[in-house]
């Protein structure tokens, strides 16, 4: 994905049962099933050191998003006020990165099976950051 300038490779894909936007549930608490991310050959070496058990932070491409979308009726719930999409979750927005807390069920090579993400099959990964603890922690 080129966009002027910045340059984003995929480091992966998600391979999901969820294949369509509206079926998916709107956050991975909210009854996402287990996904696995396949990462591309190239980034292997950078899957060291994450292992089962693991909270990590997803940054994906939406890629089914609609980048025209500037606000939103936050889940859709047209009661609620309009609100801008900086604002909320919503995928649709003008770049369209989400943002999904999961926890590493499996590493099995280069895949990776995890809990919580709702993201949809074929959705880009763009980068996988650990979820850190206090200070002292890190």
């Amino acid at each position: 994905m080129e966009h002027d300038g910045f340059v984003v490779r995929p480091v992966g894909r998600v391979e999901s049962p969820l294949t369509d936007r509206a079926g998916a549930p709107r956050q991975g608490d909210e009854g996402a099933p287990p996904a696995w991310i396949v990462f591309e050959e190239r980034v292997v070496p950078a899957l060291a050191d994450l292992h089962e058990g693991d909270q990590i932070l997803l940054l994906t491409w939406l890629h089914q998003a609609d980048r025209d979308v500037l606000a939103v009726h936050p889940r859709g719930d047209v009661t609620r006020p309009e609100t801008g999409v900086f604002a909320t979750r919503a995928p649709d927005r003008p770049n369209p990165i989400g943002l999904h807390r999961a926890e590493i069920v499996e590493v099995d090579g280069r895949r990776v099976l995890v809990d919580g993400l709702e993201a949809v099959h074929g959705t880009p990964i763009l980068d996988v950051k650990p979820v850190i603890g206090a200070v002292d922690e890190r």
